[in-house]
């Protein structure tokens, strides 16, 4: 059975108080969700199918045009954002609540921020890393006794560091949730040891930590 409409709530957060949790299901016909985000000044902005969202961090922008959805802002503070679907299937009426939780993540990234942390695991040969061009570029060596040099490039408004708190830590902070962390896969994947048992070879830098830069408010 088609689905009349699906929509999905996301509340911006004000320098007060902060909305509850609603969720009201009417089976088949229409679905609405409001989501509590995190207490700062926000500003959120529409064009077309594009949202930008301000925060004391800086800007983030992201596009939904591959997607046939509606967007419109609500209220006259514009503090809430709403995502419509009209005659939708089971996946497309997925895609509701998938857009609103990227703008509670870009919401985050704009207050807090994201931060990953790296640990380097290691038997015999110790690995060695290298911040270069300001934390934009990482060089691995030494990496299972090698002597090429690995380098892998951080994404755009990614800063990776070597942690002084805790040895053969790295800290990568930012604030788009999906750079930061494609930016620790793409530094696992350039110590993935080849041609020998996985299980037995543990060698490499691995994440063991994720949080945001600011701490919330409990």
């Amino acid at each position: 059975m088609k689905t009349i409409l699906s929509s999905q709530t996301v509340d911006i957060p004000t320098n007060g108080t902060c909305d509850s949790i609603y969720l009201s299901v009417y089976i088949y016909i229409y679905i609405c969700v409001c989501v509590c985000v995190p207490l700062c000044s926000v500003d959120v902005n529409l064009k077309g199918r594009t949202v930008i969202v301000k925060g004391p961090r800086g800007t983030l922008r992201r596009e939904f045009s591959h997607i046939n959805l509606e967007l419109c802002l609500l209220g006259r503070k514009h503090k809430k954002l709403r995502v419509d679907k009209w005659w939708g299937n089971r996946k497309e009426l997925a895609t509701v609540r998938t857009i609103c939780s990227h703008v509670q993540n870009m919401i985050k990234g704009v207050t807090l921020g994201f931060r990953y942390k790296m640990r380097s695991v290691y038997a015999h040969f110790p690995i060695n890393v290298v911040m270069q061009e300001n934390g934009s570029l990482v060089e691995i060596r030494n990496f299972l006794g090698e002597k090429y040099i690995r380098r892998v490039r951080m994404r755009p408004g990614v800063a990776c560091t070597v942690s002084s708190a805790q040895k053969d830590e790295l800290v990568l902070e930012g604030n788009d949730i999906e750079l930061v962390s494609n930016s620790a896969a793409l530094i696992q994947q350039a110590t993935t040891v080849k041609n020998k048992d996985i299980r037995k070879f543990l060698d490499g830098i691995y994440v063991s930590e994720k949080g945001t830069v600011v701490e919330a408010d409990q």
